[in-house]
């Protein structure tokens, strides 16, 4: 191959920006035929309900979501009477995010059908194969925190 060639079907950045676009949008038709989420939505919804309050800041770092994704999620959330905002008595520029009950019960309906994903995406795998691809993640993600 030239080296002035960049192939990317071989580039890990490329394969595994296309392999976590694909899992997530094998995984949004379920919240979206369930719920009508789309994916900022989902992952607003599920940062919520694992963390309690958070703000939109915090959601967005959380989520590696673009605020102006966010501020749509958050408004459609809001809209739905899924979730409440709450000023902050010290910062009445930072508002408190955190789910209603509708909101929370369809966290919670949501919650096993997510790990039922999760199971059979990786019972797709030999148990050699799920252990590299867990460990292998963990070991990307160590690596890049460490940079950081």
């Amino acid at each position: 191959m030239e080296p002035d060639i960049l192939e990317l079907e071989s580039f890990l950045p490329y394969r595994l920006y296309r392999l976590a676009d694909t899992v997530s949008r094998e995984f949004s038709k379920i919240y979206k035929d369930r719920h009508g989420l789309t994916r900022p939505e989902w992952r607003t919804l599920s940062g919520l309900g694992e963390r309690g309050t958070m703000t939109a800041t915090e959601l967005g770092e959380q989520s590696a979501m673009h605020k102006t994704k966010v501020s749509r999620a958050v408004a459609e959330l809001e809209r739905r009477r899924w979730l409440t905002r709450t000023p902050d008595e010290n910062d009445r520029r930072v508002e408190h995010l955190a789910l209603t009950k509708a909101g929370l019960a369809a966290y919670r309906e949501m919650v096993p059908l997510a790990k039922a994903f999760e199971r059979e995406l990786l019972g797709r795998l030999g148990v050699e194969e799920r252990m590299a691809v867990v460990e292998g993640v963990a070991a990307l993600e160590k690596a890049l925190e460490e940079k950081n």
